[in-house]
């Protein structure tokens, strides 16, 4: 039999079985079937007056709305952390998310026996969201939202995972992958910075003198650009005016004649007010050889508390030490000295030659306890002194972020100690690490109080610039309690106000006081300060003339004002003077003293200030871009970024 004969009697057969379509009974089955449909759709709908059903909620809960539901409704610091993690195996996965029963309004609380992550086997890679050892919190304020056990099984493409804190992200979303509603979450935040209002306008005529400490402080600065790198604006009082101008390096006139330092003074028309003028003073200390600097002993006092856990904060630390390590001397010494619950010392007084042994004592240092800040700065002075020998430096450098919460804490207290400490010839400087708690005012009290400087370390690029490129600046002091007095001449000046330094202020008696402290330079260290001055007769006068007020002026003979400066060297407690005059033909101001109002104008754009009129940021950025001047490290170049990010986040 042919295969053909056979399909033809297959086809046949088939044939004469098929019914014979009937259109009646076709048209009264779909007519039956339409009637019951309008019925069971008419019971499900309703009145007109009832509320419609959400479709959502018919929709079964699959991985993709599961997901995006959780991320829309579970929005606190607890939960989006036990579920941050993402996978990427070669397995299928069954995610059985925590369950969560509400007792108060708002609250939350998690099940305590919860189902480990399932995992069954499966050939090709699948991504899922999954838990990861997240210890949860016993109780968690959330929205009014329902929750209940939710099990979901379905494949998704792989999600590289980031681990972030309060975040959760992604480095990249698979195509067709819905993106989860998520906002960041804010850390708690204790920050505290030392400052004052801005100051005020003086008016000369009743007081002509203006007497501050100098301070070559960075930490403001660095405090700033971290805010702005972050995409935050910072806050007005971290903003400390004198601090953004001597970051930066200036070609200042060198020292001659065995002077410690010489003075630069110029004056210019203020770019932000016509009426105006700004008297710029610019002080340029020596650079000794570094073969003339004496032996150099440093204690470095590490606060190794629970708050220094962080990446850039003990980690960090740890690196910029490294850094500097290269810079000393085979005669200089080190020793460490950490705190936290309590202080001890782990390093003893090690050449600085040894870095092995240096290294490997930093590299063991863990995070963990509360901060007993007294404590471990007690040991250290105590191992400053015994290290201390005649001619020799002892420094001790103390790396926190100055959360200070056992013994002395409060910054008047550390003041007193400080001060008290300071007699015995130690020296004490502070580099700041990490933010969220950052306390920068036991910092500047701890610095200023401790002939020392404070400085922020934000990135391992600062550290080098504070600790390798001006480390003898930052370690070898050439004067100490350095002191500026201006007076201003009440026939040329009619009003003036001195821009930063709110911190630094001292009363006019403090200047010949040689019991007064006051700040330090170190080697090669410059130090910058700006005048805003208002001509007498300039339409920029801002207040009017006392109805009996003396007309009797002092002669100008060209004088603007006078300028004065103490310092002490170093051991020595009898001051030295300088005396400069101020004249009105005063050079103008060129590169280098341009950048430095740049910055004054920054800072203030930054406070808020009431003195810059309608001066803005393109006119800043264009005054910085015109005195940018050689820039060999690219700080100048960097600063213009940054106005140009504020710019864009004061919008």
């Amino acid at each position: 039999m042919s295969d053909e004969f056979d399909l033809d009697k297959l086809t046949s057969a088939m044939n004469a079985a098929t019914p014979t379509p009937d259109a009646a009974k076709r048209d009264a089955n779909i007519a039956l079937a339409t009637e019951n449909f309008e019925k069971l759709h008419a019971s499900r709908q309703g009145s007109a007056d009832e509320t419609r059903p959400n479709p959502e909620a018919a929709r079964k809960p699959g991985l993709i709305s599961g997901v995006r539901e959780m991320f829309k409704k579970l929005t606190t610091k607890g939960v989006l952390a036990a579920t941050t993690s993402v996978a990427t195996l070669g397995v299928a996965m069954i995610v059985v998310l925590p369950t969560l029963y509400k007792t108060d309004p708002g609250v939350l609380h998690f099940a305590e026996s919860q189902a480990p992550v399932e995992v069954a086997e499966q050939s090709e890679p699948l991504g899922i969201m999954a838990t990861e050892e997240v210890a949860l919190a016993d109780e968690v304020m959330l929205p009014s939202v329902q929750a209940e056990e939710m099990i979901v099984a379905e494949p998704m493409a792989a999600i590289p995972k980031i681990q972030t804190r309060g975040v959760v992200a992604f480095d990249s979303i698979a195509p067709g992958m819905p993106q989860p509603d998520i906002m960041p979450l804010p850390e708690s935040n204790t920050e505290t910075f030392a400052n004052e209002a801005p100051n005020p306008l003086k008016i000369t005529t009743e007081e002509p003198v203006s007497t501050f400490s100098i301070d070559v402080d960075t930490a403001s600065y660095a405090i700033v650009r971290s805010s702005l790198m972050r995409g935050q604006l910072p806050p007005a009082q971290a903003v400390r005016a004198e601090e953004m101008i001597n970051y930066f390096p200036y070609d200042y006139t060198q020292p001659l004649d065995d002077q410690p330092f010489a003075t630069t003074v110029t004056v210019t028309d203020t770019p932000w007010n016509a009426g105006t003028q700004l008297v710029h003073i610019g002080i340029q200390g020596e650079l000794p050889e570094i073969a003339e600097r004496p032996p150099l002993n440093l204690v470095f006092l590490i606060d190794t508390s629970g708050s220094m856990s962080s990446p850039d904060k003990l980690p960090l630390l740890v690196q910029s030490f490294r850094l500097m390590l290269s810079e000393l001397r085979a005669e200089d010494s080190v020793a460490i000295v950490t705190y936290a619950g309590s202080a001890g010392q782990v390093l003893e007084p090690t050449p600085a030659s040894d870095t092995a042994t240096i290294m490997n004592a930093l590299t063991n240092l863990h995070a963990g306890g509360s901060t007993a800040g007294q404590a471990g700065l007690q040991q250290a002075y105590q191992v400053a002194e015994a290290m201390m020998e005649d001619g020799e430096i002892s420094r001790v450098i103390l790396a926190t972020d100055g959360d200070f919460n056992v013994g002395l804490s409060d910054p008047d207290a550390l003041k007193t100690y400080i001060a008290d400490k300071r007699e015995s010839g130690t020296y004490l400087s502070v580099l700041g690490f990490g933010r969220g708690n950052l306390d920068d005012a036991t910092m500047q009290a701890l610095a200023q109080n401790g002939n020392g400087t404070a400085s922020y370390i934000d990135t391992l690029q600062e550290a080098q610039k504070v600790l390798v490129d001006q480390l003898s600046g930052a370690l070898f002091p050439i004067a100490n309690d350095v002191k500026i007095q201006m007076e201003f001449n009440p026939a040329e000046i009619a009003e003036y106000r001195l821009i930063g330094y709110e911190t630094r202020a001292l009363r006019r008696e403090d200047f010949n006081n040689d019991a007064v402290d006051a700040g330090e330079i170190g080697a090669g260290h410059r130090v910058t300060a700006i005048y805003e001055v208002t001509p007498v007769g300039s339409d920029a006068v801002l207040n009017d003339p006392l109805r009996y007020a003396s007309d009797e002026l002092a002669e100008g003979n060209g004088e603007l004002g006078f300028l004065r400066l103490r310092y002490k060297n170093p051991g020595e407690d009898v001051s030295n003077l300088i005396e400069t005059p101020v004249l009105a033909d005063t050079a103008e101001a060129g590169t280098e003293a341009g950048f430095a109002i740049a910055m004054a104008g920054f800072a203030q754009l930054l406070q808020g200030s009431d003195y810059l009129g309608d001066w803005d940021y393109d006119q800043l950025i264009d005054l910085a871009n015109a005195n940018r001047g050689a820039d060999e490290f690219g700080y100048r170049s960097d600063a213009v970024r940054l106005m140009r990010l504020a710019q864009s986040l004061s919008q």
